[in-house]
């Protein structure tokens, strides 16, 4: 197997519990999932769902930068809503962050998410 390389950075939120921000193995990038929390506080950004994915995503950008790459390198990604309703603002809000071609993409209702926040990605990476 090849080497895991642990990717950390303080411009996301630490693990909040026994897990890496990222893990590389060869050319493949696995991103651990991310809440809107900001990372100099470990607060949620707010109780504002647009703020909240806008936070996600700029999370899951600082890792994906630690791990030499950008955000456009995700190839898949899965995300975690509390309310499928909300759909329509991550597509809005995702294509600020992606152009195509998109990567491949999940959508999960769940019925809770850590801290109580209403949205978590976590992605796989190729670089």
């Amino acid at each position: 197997m090849a080497e895991k390389i642990i990717i950390a950075t303080d411009k996301a939120p630490t693990a909040i519990g026994t897990y890496s921000q990222a893990v590389k193995v060869g050319s493949t990038v696995y991103l651990s999932g991310q809440i809107p929390l900001v990372p100099s506080t470990m607060e949620m950004v707010s109780d504002d769902f647009s703020e909240q994915v806008v936070q996600v995503f700029e999370n899951l950008t600082a890792v994906c930068d630690a791990a030499g790459g950008t955000i456009a390198d995700i190839v898949k990604l899965n995300i975690f809503l509390t309310d499928l309703s909300h759909f329509a603002t991550v597509n809005e809000i995702m294509a600020r962050y992606f152009t195509q071609p998109y990567p491949a993409r999940a959508a999960i209702g769940v019925k809770q998410l850590p801290k109580g926040s209403l949205v978590e990605m976590d992605g796989i990476m190729e670089i």
